[in-house]
């Protein structure tokens, strides 16, 4: 457990910079507050109210790239209803998801919420809401109760290398360069949140009795 260590002083550096980056992203396309009911493709997602409200399911399609990134952002709130739920296809990856919050992110009860939140001041998670992805908050504190979560290191898929014809022996390159496939979202907030992945207790968990 890291608490106020300089590896915890360094995540919490590293969470600024993930949230900020977020913040960040452009082009950015404005749709309704209401995401329950839609099905979203890869890209950064704003609302005129500046909040987000997830009632029943909201569907993120990846359009069969694993590498597809969503980001919404938020000036303000983002609630998840009663029994909501995050599905995620076209090979879409929960790794893959970012929430910046511009104030506090409350997850409803029976919940199942997909992705990486980013808030500024705090995050709820009430009665058996489950997680996938992780819940960091800037200024706050993190509330669990009875909730499940579940994140791991999240790795850039490379695509299949098509077979090359047969080339002498004196003409083939002594090494050859892969290139990283492009994730449309810049490194410090996956380098972020993978990071912070291992600092389990670093912020105030304050689990309901």
């Amino acid at each position: 457990m890291h608490a106020a260590d300089d590896v915890a002083k360094q995540a919490k550096v590293d969470l600024v910079t993930a949230y900020d980056d977020a913040a960040g992203r452009t082009p950015v396309t404005i749709i309704p507050t209401e995401l329950g009911g839609t099905t979203l493709k890869p890209g950064v997602y704003a609302s005129e109210s500046g909040d987000f409200k997830i009632t029943g399911e909201l569907t993120l399609d990846a359009e069969c790239d694993p590498n597809a990134v969503f980001v919404f952002q938020m000036t303000s709130t983002l609630i998840t209803e009663v029994d909501s739920e995050v599905t995620l296809i076209g090979d879409a990856r929960y790794c893959r998801v970012f929430w910046q919050v511009g104030s506090s992110a409350t997850l409803g009860v029976g919940s199942h919420f997909v992705g990486h939140i980013f808030a500024l001041t705090s995050i709820e998670a009430h009665t058996n809401a489950t997680i996938q992805g992780q819940l960091l908050a800037r200024n706050g504190s993190v509330t669990l109760d009875s909730n499940t979560i579940t994140n791991g290191l999240c790795e850039s898929e490379q695509p299949e290398e098509q077979e090359k014809p047969l080339e002498p022996e004196k003409d083939k390159p002594e090494e050859e360069i892969k290139k990283i496939p492009n994730t449309g979202i810049s490194s410090s907030i996956l380098y972020s949140a993978t990071l912070i992945t291992s600092l389990g207790g670093l912020y105030v968990l304050r689990r309901k009795k």
